[in-house]
């Protein structure tokens, strides 16, 4: 899905949601998450992208996200067809969830979480965790390496 919208960049080269001044502009899908955003550019590879995606969804069936507005259907099917009830599909996918993180282990599941679940981009996910410029690609490649050796991915 795209969802195009004109941007400006900034100074420093953060894209800013609201064109300023003069400067130079960009268009941006921002239908499009950081994982396949770096994806498209050939950053990380397919089996890290499964890696990713699989994490991604037992993370919303989990519900983990916090809700900003009221929940009105009356069944979800978080099971993924296991024929769950939604309690049951909550708590399986929570408890994929956390022994996926726990896989993963500490120190690497800290990107991979705002890159993949929270949707933060790596410079943001770089400046929240007080790390260097550039550094968020190689650990998130060894979060999502570590993920795909968790789910048992080829």
């Amino acid at each position: 899905m795209q969802e195009l919208t004109e941007r400006a960049i900034d100074a420093d080269g953060r894209i800013t949601a609201v064109p300023r001044g003069v400067g130079r502009r960009v268009t941006v899908n921002v239908a499009e998450s950081p994982l396949s955003w770096l994806a498209a550019r050939g950053l990380v590879t397919a089996r890290q992208v499964e890696a990713g995606e699989r994490l991604r969804a037992d993370y919303e069936r989990a519900a983990i996200a916090p809700s900003v507005t009221m929940r009105w259907s009356a069944r979800v099917d978080g099971g993924a067809g296991q024929g769950l009830d939604p309690t049951a599909a909550h708590l399986a996918a929570k408890r994929r969830f956390d022994a996926a993180i726990a896989g993963v282990g500490p120190g690497l599941c800290d990107v991979l979480w705002r890159v993949v679940c929270a949707g933060e981009g790596l410079p943001v996910a770089e400046k929240a965790l007080g790390w260097p410029v550039r550094s968020g690609r190689l650990v998130l490649t060894m979060a999502l390496d570590r993920l795909a050796d968790h789910y048992r991915l080829g």
